[in-house]
Parts: structure tokens; C-alpha cells; sequence
């Protein structure tokens, strides 16, 4: 979680990286809404968890309206506080995580994915680091899912996966490999 100017320069830093994009290089100013997405929701975190006061409430609110607005567009539905740094969503399309979910870092999120909730209840996902989740991927109830997992295209998990660094695909989601999920993630985020 964002506590501090230094942690949220880290996390921009982290996400940059992971999305591919080199350092000297800043989102285009047609184009790039996922990277400008990720960077105002890093914005808010910043915002809600180490500003306080009157000034920082207009610019935390003007920030809103502006991921709102974004989220929208893209067909977002995602809250702050939920991901760790290094989160990685390269297409825009539709896309949901429950607001009570809680990601690890290096995170790679593709288009159609769901992490909710299950039922009335308000418990989610509790996903470790270095997780890849495919095209269509579900994540239904409050499963845990351990580190250096994959998940493949189409698959609902609704059962914990407590196996780090294999691969998971099919509904339900059940094993099929022992594959690790780094050959999915940007490389750049391993050295």
C-alpha cells in the first residue's frame, strides 16, 4: 500500500516497468489510456492514504472524477488499494475487481477478467505475486491463489490454489501444468 511519496514514485516506477515501457518514456498524449489509468489510480491512493486537509480533498476529488471518467471508458470497474506495485493491464475491455480484493505485486491482468465476490458475501480474493490471469479469466468467492501462478484464458477458479508456480486453466480451474507464470509477466521486473 501507497504510505509515503517515496512508495508511490516506487509504484509508478514498478508499473511502468511492468506494462514495457522504457524509462525515459512518458504516456502519449493520444493513446497509452491503460498506462494513464494505472497512473491515476496510484494518483488516489497517494492521495487518500498520505494527504490530508482541505487542498488535498479538491485534488483527491478532481482525480476521481478524472479515474472515473477513465474507468468508463476503458470498462474498468476497479478500487483503489487493492493492488500491490508492478500491476500490468495492457488492453483496455472489460475488467472487474472487487473492491475487497487483495493482489499481489507484479500482477497482469487481461482484458475480460473478473476477481469478485461471491453471493452477498464481502469477502474476495486473496492473490499472491507474480500472478497472470488470461483473457476471460474468473475468480469467483474468497479463494486464495499463491504466488507464481497462471491462469489461463476462460478459466473460473473457485477454489483456492495453494500450488506456487504452476498453471491453471479450464471451468472448473484445475491444474495442468507446473509452468510458473514468469513467462507472462515482464522480464524486466526479475532482475
Amino acid at each position: 500500500m501507497i504510505d509515503s511519496k517515496e512508495k508511490y514514485r516506487y509504484y509508478l516506477q514498478q508499473d511502468r516497468i511492468a506494462l514495457g515501457h522504457s524509462e525515459d518514456r512518458r504516456p502519449k498524449l493520444f493513446g497509452d489510456e491503460t498506462w494513464k489509468f494505472e497512473i491515476l489510480l496510484r494518483k488516489i491512493e497517494y492521495y487518500t492514504n498520505c494527504k490530508k486537509g482541505p487542498a488535498a480533498a479538491i485534488i483527491r476529488k478532481y482525480y476521481k472524477f478524472r479515474f472515473h471518467r477513465l474507468s468508463i471508458l476503458l470498462g474498468f470497474i476497479i478500487s483503489p488499494n487493492v493492488f500491490e506495485e508492478g500491476l500490468a493491464i495492457p488492453h483496455y475491455g472489460m475488467l472487474g475487481v472487487h473492491a475487497n480484493a487483495k493482489i499481489g505485486k507484479n500482477c497482469r491482468l487481461l482484458e475480460g477478467v473478473v476477481i469478485m465476490a461471491d453471493g452477498g458475501s464481502h469477502d474476495a480474493a486473496v492473490v499472491g505475486d507474480n500472478c497472470f490471469f488470461g483473457i476471460g479469466a474468473k475468480v469467483v468467492g474468497a479463494v486464495h491463489i499463491a504466488d507464481d501462478v497462471a491462469i489461463g484464458a476462460g478459466a473460473v477458479v473457485t477454489k483456492d490454489i495453494t500450488e506456487a508456480g504452476t498453471t491453471w486453466a479450464g471451468v472448473p480451474a484445475r491444474k495442468i501444468s507446473d509452468n510458473n507464470s514468469h513467462a507472462n509477466l515482464c522480464q524486466a521486473l526479475f532482475q
